[in-house]
């Protein structure tokens, strides 16, 4: 083989791995101004097999953009960790929405 060609071996090889790592990582968002206000959202009666997930002020394009609420399936083992911003040393910070493994203990 050419090294032309097992240079495009390890690619093909690497990238799913690769675009997996991407899509299950944490990406945030950090700002030096904070969202506005939440807006009130009434959350549906539940409905078995999903869970509420919140809206939330995402940062899209150099704007905050409301994601207004939505159901989830259910996923066994895990819980829904609705999108938030938190402020530390006058830095906001947005944590999206997603799924976490439950603890065990």
């Amino acid at each position: 083989m050419t090294h032309r060609t097992l240079l495009a071996l390890g690619f093909a090889i690497m990238f799913p791995a690769l675009a997996a790592t991407a899509s299950a990582a944490d990406f945030s968002v950090q700002l030096n101004v904070g969202p506005p206000p939440v807006v009130v959202e009434e959350a549906p009666p539940p409905r078995a097999g999903y869970v509420w997930a919140q809206g939330y002020w995402d940062y899209d394009h150099g704007h905050h953009v409301w994601r207004k609420g939505h159901w989830e399936h259910e996923r066994k083992g895990q819980h829904w960790a609705n999108g938030a911003w938190t402020e530390r040393e006058g830095h906001w910070y947005l944590s999206r929405g997603h799924w976490e493994h439950e603890h065990a203990g």
